[in-house]
């Protein structure tokens, strides 16, 4: 083909297989010769065809995943879920006539930085239990039901194998939790993370008798305080254990540590413990006095949440035995014991207050539950200069 300008020399261009050789007599007019390719080009890709899929989101795969996982969804199905899966809204029929004052008690949550742990290891069945877990556990600690639970996933791209994987473990979650996945989210965004990350959210409502709401209002002086056993790390700490294992000790997620029985990947990925059908046995019998979930900022900042002025919490260290993981995170990091109580679950998960007396049959209660409880503190009254948690 010909470039024709209204200058005099005529200026041949050649195309072979996507190669252009130009022959040019002289350089006096090469700026011509260039505006004149560019505006070639930019012709054909404005003539070329534009499609979602071309820009990274493929609403075939989408809909061939929620087909995937419709199985799983329908699983956790209770009889008062209503309408279809994968319509605009999730519907719950709410049986008011079994509650005399019903209260709504809502939680959401995340995984936060576990979720690079599961990314690592590429290990995703797990970690939608953990999510399930985080929003559960608030939840009962209020003495509420968990009645459904709706989850957001967020991809740079739909993995299929992967966001199964995801969806299985949040499906096993709200099993076990006794509660309905009723809804979700899944959002396919090119450019807002790199190949392979995604990124978690849960949303949970449950419902509670308003006399039996747990709100730590009647903890006294002299109750005890039952800890239940946690199953590592759970969802919280990990920014912390993450710089510690592998940017200061250069450790593998596939390496063995200490005392540990798998590696340390595998043991940062225990799932987080779902404390909801003990806590819910128990308040059928017993009075629950308080509760605390042992989440982000550990026991410093999660125990006074539960405690009435003027109270405190009194824990007696060597009442439950730390995991190992633990002793290793503090001997590797050199990690205050004062942060690792701030940051950690230190082996215990949830608590529970309740009086002296319901104490002892509580903990065989707790045993025949499949749980591992110990008796780790009292409420004592508090001065003004005395912190809301001390250690003995």
């Amino acid at each position: 083909m010909y470039l024709l300008t209204n200058m005099k020399p005529i200026y041949k261009v050649r195309f072979d297989n996507s190669r252009i050789f130009i022959y040019i007599p002289t350089t006096d007019h090469l700026d011509i010769i260039m505006f004149s390719i560019h505006n070639i080009y930019a012709g054909e890709r404005m003539q070329k065809k534009s499609s979602y899929k071309d820009a990274g989101v493929d609403i075939d795969s989408a809909n061939l995943f929620i087909e995937k996982i419709k199985p799983l969804i329908k699983s956790t199905f209770r009889k008062e879920v209503k309408g279809t899966i994968g319509d605009f809204a999730g519907i719950f029929n709410l049986d008011t006539a079994r509650y005399k004052t019903p209260l709504l008690v809502s939680s959401t949550d995340g995984v936060g930085t576990k979720l690079r742990i599961a990314q690592m290891m590429n290990k995703h069945d797990t970690i939608g239990i953990d999510l399930v877990a985080m929003s559960v556990n608030d939840i009962v600690v209020k003495g509420a039901e968990p009645l459904f639970f709706l989850d957001y996933l967020a991809v740079g791209k739909l993995k299929m194998e992967t966001s199964i994987a995801i969806v299985e473990g949040i499906a096993r979650g709200c099993s076990e939790a006794g509660c309905a996945l009723i809804g979700g989210e899944t959002a396919e965004m090119p450019g807002m993370y790199k190949d392979g990350e995604y990124d978690l959210a849960g949303f949970c409502v449950g419902i509670v008798e308003e006399e039996r709401m747990i709100d730590g209002s009647v903890i006294s002086v002299g109750d005890r305080i039952i800890g239940l056993a946690s199953n590592g790390l759970h969802s919280n700490g990990f920014s912390l254990a993450r710089k510690i294992l592998f940017e200061k000790a250069k450790l593998k997620a596939s390496d063995t540590v200490g005392s540990l029985d798998q590696p340390i990947g595998m043991e940062l990925l225990r799932p987080t413990k779902i404390y909801v059908k003990s806590l819910l046995n128990l308040t059928k019998t017993f009075s629950i006095k308080g509760a605390v979930h042992i989440t982000g900022g550990g026991f410093m900042d999660n125990i006074p949440r539960a405690l009435p002025d003027p109270c405190r919490a009194v824990i007696t260290k060597g009442s439950w035995v730390i995991p190992p993981v633990f002793n290793i995170l503090q001997k590797m990091g050199n990690v205050d014991e004062d942060e690792m109580f701030r940051v950690f679950n230190m082996g215990i998960g949830m608590m529970i207050v309740v009086s002296e007396k319901d104490s002892s049959d509580i903990l065989d209660r707790l045993s025949g539950l499949g749980e591992q409880a110990h008796l780790i503190g009292t409420v004592e009254k508090r001065d003004k200069n005395q912190k809301p948690v001390t250690f003995i």
